[in-house]
Formats: C-alpha cells, sequence, structure tokens
C-alpha cells in the first residue's frame, strides 16, 4: 500500500485541505432538503446504469455509501427485496431523508440507513456481497480516497462486487466549470478524480469488468464495477 500512497500523493489537490469531512458534513445537511432535486436532473441515469451493469441480484446483502438524497437508495430497495438494503451518508440530514423516504414506500424492506464515515464504517470484514457509491471520491482528500476503497474492500465478500459512478472528465467546457466550481466551494464540489480512480481500484485488488461513460442534460458520468 505505501506505492499506493506514494501515487496518490503527487494528485493536484485544487485547493482542498487534508480532509472536509467537517465541512462538508455540514453543507450536504444544510442542502440535505433540495438535493433530491439535483440528483433526478443529473444523476438518475447513470444511477440506472449502475445497478444494471453490476450484477446485482435480489437478494443480496448491499451497502450503498454516500447516500446523498436517496434515490439511488430507493432503487436498491425497490430492487432488493428479498435481500438487506443498508446506506449510509455522512451527513445526518441526508441519512435521515433517505430512511424516511425508504420507510414510507416500502414499509415491509429490510432497510436501514444512518450518519457514518466512509473512512471507517462500523461493519465486519467481508459483510456485503455488493457495495454501491455514487459521487463521493471528488469531495475526498487522495488519502482519504485510499481509505475509503479500502474500506470498500475490506467490508465486500470474497468474488463482491463494487459499483462506483464518478463525475465525468470527457468534456473540456464542462471540466473548466468544474475546476471553477471547486474553487469557489470544495467542500460541495470537491474535484474530479475519475481518471485517476481506475489504477487505485487495481492497486487495491479490484479488477474493473465494466467501464460506462453516461451523459444526463449536460451533466457527464463514468460508472465502473469491479470484483474483489
Amino acid at each position: 500500500m505505501e506505492r499506493v500512497e506514494e501515487t496518490v500523493g503527487v494528485w493536484p489537490a485544487n485547493g482542498l485541505p487534508a480532509t472536509l469531512a467537517e465541512r462538508t458534513r455540514r453543507v450536504y445537511d444544510l442542502v440535505a432538503a433540495v438535493y433530491p432535486v439535483s440528483s433526478m436532473l443529473f444523476h438518475s441515469r447513470a444511477h440506472r446504469c449502475s445497478v444494471d451493469v453490476s450484477g446485482f441480484r435480489d437478494g443480496m446483502r448491499v451497502l450503498e455509501v454516500a447516500t446523498g438524497s436517496g434515490e439511488m437508495f430507493r432503487r436498491l430497495v425497490r430492487a432488493n427485496g428479498k435481500g438487506t438494503t443498508i446506506g449510509v451518508d455522512l451527513s445526518p440530514n441526508m441519512a435521515a431523508l433517505t430512511q424516511r423516504a425508504a420507510r414510507r414506500k416500502f414499509p415491509r424492506a429490510r432497510a436501514h440507513c444512518q450518519a457514518v464515515d466512509a473512512r471507517q464504517m462500523p461493519f465486519r470484514s467481508e459483510s456485503f456481497d455488493a457495495v454501491f457509491c455514487c459521487y463521493l471520491l471528488e469531495l475526498l482528500a487522495a488519502e482519504d480516497i485510499v481509505a475509503t476503497l479500502q474500506e470498500f474492500h475490506r467490508v465486500l465478500r470474497g468474488n463482491g462486487r463494487l459499483s462506483l459512478v464518478l463525475i465525468g472528465q470527457n468534456r473540456a467546457a464542462f471540466n473548466a466549470i468544474y475546476r471553477l466550481a471547486g474553487k469557489l466551494a470544495p467542500e460541495f464540489w470537491g474535484r474530479q478524480v475519475e481518471q485517476r480512480v481506475p489504477e487505485l481500484m487495481e492497486r487495491i485488488s479490484f479488477r474493473i469488468l465494466q467501464d460506462r461513460t453516461v451523459r444526463q442534460i449536460f451533466y457527464p458520468s463514468r460508472v465502473l464495477v469491479a470484483r474483489k
């Protein structure tokens, strides 16, 4: 793992401090009530693609990390009626809204959402068949990306699958706008990392099985599915 940390140590930080966790938690607590609009406009197509290509099967024990507004969490709960679906988010308000919405829509589902830091999750090793994570790594400092990917690897069972959705970098105009937004409000926007994350995944012993590009309106996303 020393080699992995040497690799991320040279990443451009775009003004990110060592960790934005506390500031990010406060910002997403504030925007929790309106964030679902953003998810529906820009993220829902990538969410659907992630589930479709993940090898997901009803009856699994599934973890979603960084549930945000809960659009993806509800999608997973709906598809996993015979299984157990757990969600975590750094923001207590986001986690609470996601939990309430899932309970209201799927009252009999085995589903639970709570506030948890993805870098240190309170789950036993090899607890989940599948892990989903959408638009989180952009908000983490380089060393925290490594810690989070290591946690994903730890909690996945043997041959379990990790499905990541990252903000795309394949459109120059979008990249320029995103860099500016990231400098103005790094705790909300972070910075793009999708071109660097696949190498990290492979160094942490994930094998990438699917690599898709999805665009919704002008917003590009990259969907990666990997096996432990």
